[in-house]
């Protein structure tokens, strides 16, 4: 008898792996080698202190994401609202436990490692989000009030904690990449006219009275770099000397003058891209472009087929929030938006942007092999099945 259930353990755990969209995960593996061997050329040439570190969380990851992409979709329903809060109470307890680096308390020390509430907030948020509209009959968001206000909250409550932290770039992003789902769920294009003209009214008393120094210096800085060059300019003048220095194929593996003279700063995290830019010039940078739009519109794609709201909802928000990455960061690193702290996904070195991504495309996994799988809506309550 337990010979038989051992031996049906072991052929789902086979026919698993047979429906593994292994597309998609090439398509990672591809995005995060062009990411180590730029962690391998940033420290001139050796695994140390970043690539290996590197390479030990991606393996931990790929077995993240089959442990969601193995798991029954219904439990990742199910078990969306607990995901979410278990995070949000992560994301307070930074206020009182957390790790200050950069002038931000962003980290808990876990004693193995650290981690970053912000980042996985954006990914559990999606779940949230996914669960509550599988559960609803009208997804028009104006037809009730509840049917806008308890996503609102979702919403604004850990973007409030992450603003305290302080960190108003990544409260700010994941507001954005939250209302663009709501937008492809139903929201209303005037809905955003009208906040794009609230936010404009609002824009002095927020400039006198919510932001930091280090904030307006950010936001002038990026108006005119040259203001400081030595100071908060330094970061972008140096960005954009590499960027262009690059020319059409660069100047070669390891042969980056801006980062191996030290002159290209965080370029192992925030600046990544700049670095690539300098060593592999225009065409290395498209490469990898490429493959992130491949691995955007493929994870859209997934979920357009899918037949159950929640994993439509869900793979969705995933590919917004993998759009919104990648477009901040290389916006950030060009001069195009102010500096703020964005990774690069799979490519920056971060232990947490990596499992949150991984695990999101778990998801995405999870959903494709799950897509001709009708979910009934679950009756209302708010742990309800």
């Amino acid at each position: 008898m337990i010979s038989e259930k051992i031996l049906k353990f072991g052929s789902n755990i086979l026919e698993n792996f047979l429906f593994v969209n292994y597309f998609l995960l090439i398509l990672l593996i591809l995005i995060f080698s062009i990411g180590l061997a730029l962690l391998y050329s940033a420290a001139g040439g050796s695994m140390e202190p970043w690539a290996s570190k590197q390479l030990i969380r991606f393996i931990f990851s790929i077995l993240l994401f089959f442990f969601v992409s193995f798991v029954s979709i219904k439990f990742w329903l199910g078990a969306s609202y607990y995901i979410y809060f278990i995070s949000l109470l992560l994301l307070l307890s930074v206020n009182f436990f957390g790790n200050t680096g950069m002038g931000a308390q962003r980290w808990i020390n876990f004693g193995l490692f650290n981690l970053q509430p912000s980042e996985l907030i954006k990914f559990t948020i999606i779940l949230a989000l996914a669960r509550y509209f599988h559960a609803e009959k009208d997804l028009n968001l104006w037809s009730s009030i509840k049917n806008f206000i308890i996503p609102i909250i979702l919403i604004f409550l850990p973007a409030y904690i992450i603003f305290l932290q302080p960190d108003l770039g990544s409260s700010l992003i994941l507001i954005i990449a939250s209302f663009t789902i709501l937008f492809v769920i139903g929201l209303s294009i005037c809905f955003f006219l009208i906040s794009g003209l609230f936010a404009i009214l609002i824009a002095p008393f927020v400039w006198l009275f919510l932001l930091y120094d280090y904030q307006k210096s950010r936001i002038l800085t990026f108006l005119d770099p040259l203001r400081d060059p030595l100071g908060d300019g330094y970061h972008i003048i140096q960005s954009k000397i590499a960027l262009g220095s690059g020319g059409l194929f660069g100047k070669g593996f390891l042969n980056g003058s801006q980062s191996h003279l030290n002159f290209l700063p965080e370029m192992q995290t925030d600046f990544i891209f700049t670095l690539l830019a300098e060593e592999f010039g225009i065409v290395g940078t498209l490469v990898l472009l490429i493959l992130f739009i491949l691995l955007i519109f493929y994870t859209l794609i997934i979920g357009l087929l899918c037949k159950s709201r929640f994993a439509c909802f869900a793979v969705i928000g995933v590919s917004i929030n993998i759009f919104y990455y990648v477009f901040i960061n290389t916006a950030m690193v060009s001069g195009l938006i102010p500096v703020v702290g964005v990774p690069l996904p799979l490519v920056s070195y971060g232990g947490t942007s990596m499992i949150c991504v991984m695990f999101g495309m778990g998801l995405v996994c999870n959903a494709y092999i799950n897509r001709n799988l009708m979910i009934p809506r679950y009756k209302d309550g708010l742990f309800g099945w």
